[in-house]
């Protein structure tokens, strides 16, 4: 069953329980600050166990002591429910990890 993108009144409900994330264009955006850079790499690594448990991989970028994101669910180009769910998760992970 293919994946549906989600109207903009869901996008906007769904942001509204995920504070720090944002819309831009057809994706979901998030950036975390984090206490080092190996403490913003470890993160990046269990976002990316994260993704393939889930099979639903992200743009992910690393700087020094931050971590960025953006998410939508590419066979449809847009943002879709399997986004807010792989952003759920990371929000679950990101203070183990010191993300601000």
């Amino acid at each position: 069953m293919p994946l549906e993108p989600l109207s903009q009144k869901e996008i906007e409900d769904r942001l509204s329980e995920l504070p720090g994330w944002s819309q831009e264009g057809d994706r979901i955006a998030r950036s975390y600050r984090l206490p080092s850079h190996f403490a913003a790499t470890a993160m990046v690594v269990h976002i990316a166990q994260v993704q393939e448990e889930l099979d639903h991989h992200s743009d992910l970028t690393l700087g020094y002591n931050t971590v960025s994101l953006t998410v939508n669910t590419h066979t449809v180009s847009a943002v879709t429910k399997r986004d807010f769910a792989l952003a759920r998760r990371i929000e679950e992970l990101a203070p183990g990890h010191g993300a601000q």
